[in-house]
């Protein structure tokens, strides 16, 4: 999600020391391969489509994994959180390893929001966001720019693990945003909040049912389109992309007007998509502020889930990198 600061600490923080000891009960067969295959990075299933610990998708109902009911520490504090909760990891990166730097581009990351709890780290990781860099300490609380071009380096030789939960918020969250402090401002009146491990059963969580649209509706498309744009660097090509939106936003709207959901006017969604896309093709030099491709963004938002059977592959979360 895109944030008008880089980063954002919520005035709650946890037992770090707690957590670590979940999760090293939990061992390291819990532990797989980051879903894109980056060297040094692995990742703990908390929070899946349908609980199931070897999935990485970011469609379908989210519930959690044997693992995450098995650490009582680790539901309080996504409890205290107060959000509902999509795809949410433990990410582990290596010793001497980096998240290399991207852009988060897709539709799932347009409104979710990622929450970072740091568990295992050190002072020498950084976590760099635009011109912005900071060392989240361990049991802290933050969420940053995925908009923003981001990455994160661990020079040390110990790995570093967070909790990364991802969300599109919740009462309770709200709350704490309103509270949040920028990453660049300090106050003395200002303090985070410690939640202590409670004894006896956890209280689960909120979590998502449902995260992505059977068939995206004109006035969803007018948003995602409508940032793209301004977004954009301003000219006459960026001018005449907005003129294709329009063009392509009034007749959609005139197919669900007629259709809506039903399944017998996807083959004429589907025929409206292709010529959309085939026209996007004048404007791949175009860019967006943060570097990415405007057409890239189009085509990850909101082309490759229009239709949700048009949705392929177990996982959609895209990153991409600014054009050289």
């Amino acid at each position: 999600m895109k944030l008008d600061i880089p980063f954002l600490q919520l005035p709650v923080s946890f037992d770090a020391t707690v957590l670590a000891s979940e999760i090293e009960a939990l061992g390291e067969s819990a532990w797989r391969p980051h879903p894109l295959g980056y060297p040094g990075n692995d990742a703990l299933a908390l929070v899946s489509v349908d609980g199931d610990p070897a999935s990485d998708a970011v469609r379908g109902p989210m519930r959690p994994t044997p693992y995450l009911l098995r650490c009582p520490y680790l539901l309080q504090t996504l409890h205290a959180i107060g959000a509902v909760w999509g795809r949410s990891r433990l990410m582990r990166l290596s010793g001497q390893a980096e998240v290399t730097p991207h852009v988060d581009v897709n539709y799932y990351w347009r409104e979710h929001m990622r929450v970072h709890v740091p568990i295992v780290t050190q002072p020498s990781v950084r976590f760099y966001c635009g011109d912005a860099d900071i060392h989240m300490a361990a049991g802290e609380c933050w969420i940053f720019d995925t908009w923003r071009l981001h990455r994160v380096l661990n020079d040390a030789d110990r790995p570093r693990i967070h909790l990364v939960a991802d969300t599109v918020g919740g009462n309770g969250f709200w709350q704490l945003l309103r509270r949040a402090r920028p990453y660049d401002r300090s106050s003395p009146q200002w303090q985070a909040e410690r939640f202590q491990p409670l004894a006896g059963p956890a209280a689960l969580p909120d979590f998502e049912t449902s995260n992505l649209p059977l068939v995206m509706t004109p006035w969803e498309i007018r948003d995602h389109l409508v940032f793209l744009i301004e977004e954009g660097v301003p000219g006459a090509e960026m001018d005449a992309f907005a003129q294709l939106v329009t063009q392509f936003i009034r007749l959609w709207h005139a197919l669900w007007a007629k259709y809506g959901e039903a399944h017998a006017g996807w083959l004429d969604y589907s025929q409206l998509r292709g010529d959309f896309e085939k026209n996007l093709a004048r404007f791949e030099p175009l860019v967006l502020r943060n570097g990415i491709p405007l057409v890239n963004a189009v085509r990850a938002i909101v082309l490759k889930c229009l239709l949700s059977e048009q949705v392929s592959g177990p996982d959609i979360e895209q990153r991409d990198r600014p054009r050289s």
